[in-house]
């Protein structure tokens, strides 16, 4: 099931949709997994890398899978990562819209 996914650690790197909260609509990145209910995410540009946004899984909807690239970038902490996340989400909004 959906859930049963989320449940393993191999969230970072996917992009969310938040379905809830004054973020509405607003596309994420998850960072890191906090626990089974709570993730890390950002969007590269208010909620970076270092000021992350703590969101509940519940009010997530996962977009696409990992991109491998974004993935590696966060991993590894590069300074890139913040701008790999912002080119990605714009992408993905512009495909999202259409």
């Amino acid at each position: 099931s959906d859930l049963k996914n989320l449940q393993n650690n191999d969230l970072i790197g996917k992009v969310v949709l938040s379905k809830a909260g004054r973020d509405k609509n607003h596309l994420y990145i998850i960072t890191n997994q906090i626990n089974s209910e709570y993730v890390l995410v950002a969007d590269g540009n208010i909620k970076t890398i270092n000021n992350p946004k703590k969101k509940n899984l519940k009010h997530l909807s996962i977009i696409c899978n990992i991109n491998e690239d974004v993935r590696l970038s966060i991993l590894r902490n590069e300074k890139s990562t913040d701008l790999k996340i912002k080119r990605l989400l714009k992408l993905k909004g512009i495909v999202k819209e259409g």
